[in-house]
């Protein structure tokens, strides 16, 4: 018994419905689309969401709220994130942290803004620049001796 002997178990395969291959098959005729419509023509495919004409639901329902275009969207790094990176030498303490360099270790992706948080410790001296650092981020990283600049 091998791969090449295997084959499904007796009675669990059907051969397909051969549609509109004359009477004698058994569905022939109209094979079984019924009698007329839409439907039973040649070449018929219908979209689910089609509603036969009727205003169809994603125009019926009402949209809410404002999508502000100038919306700026903001990549969050952790505090210990940045902790993480001196401590495992991935960068040296002495060097200022930037975008650049978080999209160099593959933190961010291009194009990204920045922003830090004040997720976990940090006990290391760093320089910290990005597009914007929140109140306790801040605090942790001046605490802790180092500086965060706003770009």
């Amino acid at each position: 018994m091998d791969l090449s002997n295997l084959k499904p178990a007796k009675g669990a395969t059907k051969s397909r419905k051969r549609i509109g291959r004359g009477t004698g098959s058994g569905y022939g005729n109209t094979a079984t689309k019924g009698n007329k419509g839409q439907k039973a023509r040649a070449g018929a495919s219908i979209p689910t969401y089609f509603e036969g004409g009727q205003m169809p639901l994603q125009r019926r329902v009402p949209k809410y709220g404002f999508k502000n275009p100038f919306r700026k969207e903001y990549h969050a790094v952790n505090v210990s994130r940045l902790a993480e990176l001196v401590t495992s030498g991935a960068v040296d303490a002495a060097t200022e942290i930037t975008p650049d360099v978080l999209r160099s270790k593959g933190l961010i992706g291009k194009g990204e803004l920045v922003k830090v948080l004040g997720g976990g410790d940090i006990d290391v001296a760093v320089k910290v620049s990005a597009h914007g650092f929140s109140k306790t981020a801040r605090e942790k990283i001046e605490k802790a001796g180092g500086t965060a600049t706003d770009l």
